[in-house]
């Protein structure tokens, strides 16, 4: 929206060459080469590729459950059968289940090969298989983090203390425990600006993190933490927010299963 007269900002896509609005069915999909060629690629060449003609679900192996880092997690999808029939499918969701182990798979979706992995979930009812899409290795960075290569030292009571924090927080994980506070409080803002109102008001700006506070002030504060949590202390509240991860919507076309996307149990 223009900040000056609250008009709508409308985007157009513009050829470089003579100017020219283009719309989108007009656009071609190119591939520019390390020497700087550009090369147009067609639908109907995508189409001849062996991996697009492809729709089933290659399964690869399988491993332990415990053996795919997270961080390897793309999208996720709910595979549904295709069939009336289900007992293949209940057949390898038992059998996931009982050797906790996954499916690594691959397949075409969307004009990329993908790798996923295959993985039996509670929902109540019945378990479901899940396919997360996972990143290649080469899309995942290498953190390098030079601070890292420093020798620190770290006190047997330094590490008494840290252990204490922890065990005193340790619940089990419900995600239906947390709410994205920010939507809601943007949500709260947005009505009251439509009634003429304001939501909030300006509050202190938090203090900064002292980077060379002293280690024995940050076990003091640790320390008080732990006596709060317990009873023994008190300390005052602080608003914390935890951001759930959206939802992904995507599609695919197979012949063996249809993927349906997977929902975030307290969004829609």
């Amino acid at each position: 929206m223009h900040a000056k007269d609250n008009g709508r900002i409308r985007y157009q896509r513009v050829c470089e060459l003579d100017g020219e609005v283009v719309e989108y069915r007009d656009i071609a999909r190119a591939y520019e080469s390390d020497d700087g060629q550009m090369v147009v690629i067609t639908d109907d060449d995508i189409s001849t590729l062996p991996e697009e003609r492809s729709r089933e679900i290659e399964v690869l192996e399988f491993v332990p459950a415990s053996d795919v880092d997270p961080m390897m997690f793309d999208r996720s999808y709910f595979l549904e059968p295709d069939s009336k029939s289900s007992k293949s499918y209940v057949l390898l969701a038992k059998t996931l289940a009982e050797t906790d182990r996954m499916a690594i798979v691959h397949f075409t979706l969307r004009n990329k090969t993908r790798l996923a992995a295959l993985r039996v979930t509670d929902f109540g009812k019945s378990d479901v298989m899940v396919v997360h899409t996972l990143l290649w290795p080469d899309e995942i960075r290498d953190p390098d983090f030079p601070v890292l290569d420093k020798k620190v030292e770290i006190k047997p009571a330094e590490l008494k203390m840290a252990g204490q924090v922890v065990e005193s927080m340790a619940e089990d994980f419900n995600p239906d425990r947390y709410h994205d506070t920010y939507q809601e409080q943007l949500q709260e803002l947005v009505d009251a600006k439509l009634e003429g109102g304001e939501a909030f008001t300006a509050e202190e700006k938090p203090k900064e993190l002292d980077e060379t506070e002293d280690v024995s002030d940050l076990l003091a504060k640790l320390e008080a933490s732990v006596k709060a949590r317990s009873g023994d202390g008190k300390a005052p509240a602080k608003k914390t927010a935890t951001k759930k991860a959206p939802a992904k919507k995507a599609a695919a076309k197979k012949a063996s299963a249809k993927k349906s996307p997977a929902k975030a149990a307290s969004r829609s």
